[in-house]
């Protein structure tokens, strides 16, 4: 199909600003570099490809602490508590979304969503949940002397399951992103365009 010549440039609107954008770069740089530490801590052939063990375990270390500065950064600004607060809230319509989720069925008006679909929502959900897990039991293998080993034993055994069950979720959630181009126009410019928005989240009044 070809446009006319005098044919309006589609309409885009904003969706994120600079501080949720940065926020979300900043925490996936980090994850990424935890979880690139994680495989070459753990997969013996990455292992002997990297080398220099005690560098991999302090640059994992560090980046695991850091992990949760974007957010608590980010809280200084209004329009990201505002978007956590979107976050945080399930509604009737994403009990909707979620049961054609779990049929396949992708009609438009079976998947209503707000600014986050329920999707994002658990995603988010978990993945702050498991980052507090992974936080907290990485201490406690970390500063050996301040916990008896049936704790640290309990701890190693979380953090590394854990650990690989996060692999496959980001795995999951960088597949859903390669999917959808516009969302990640969002993530990258802020803005995505308004017949989008209407499709995929028909309840966002922007």
């Amino acid at each position: 199909m070809t446009l006319r010549a005098d044919a309006p440039p589609r309409t885009r609107i904003r969706r994120f600003g600079r501080p949720q954008r940065w926020v979300h770069r900043t925490t996936a740089a980090l994850m990424g570099v935890c979880v690139a530490t994680a495989a070459c801590l753990y997969l013996p052939q990455l292992a002997e490809l990297v080398g220099r063990r005690e560098l991999v375990v302090r640059i994992h270390e560090w980046a695991g602490l850091a992990l949760p500065v974007p957010v608590l950064a980010g809280l200084a600004s209004r329009a990201f508590r505002a978007d956590l607060r979107f976050l945080n809230r399930f509604g009737p319509h994403d009990g909707i979304w979620l049961r054609a989720a779990l049929r396949r069925d992708r009609r438009r008006s079976s998947r209503p969503a707000g600014k986050f679909n329920a999707g994002q929502k658990i995603y988010a959900a978990w993945i702050a949940g498991a980052s507090l897990v992974m936080l907290g039991t990485g201490l406690l293998m970390w500063f050996t002397h301040l916990t008896p080993i049936q704790w640290r034993t309990s701890a190693t055994f979380v953090h590394d399951w854990l650990a690989l069950t996060m692999g496959i979720v980001i795995a999951g959630h960088i597949g859903m992103a390669l999917g959808d181009p516009e969302a990640r126009r969002g993530l990258r410019t802020g803005l995505v365009s308004r017949e989008w928005a209407e499709r995929e989240h028909s309840l966002w009044r922007p």
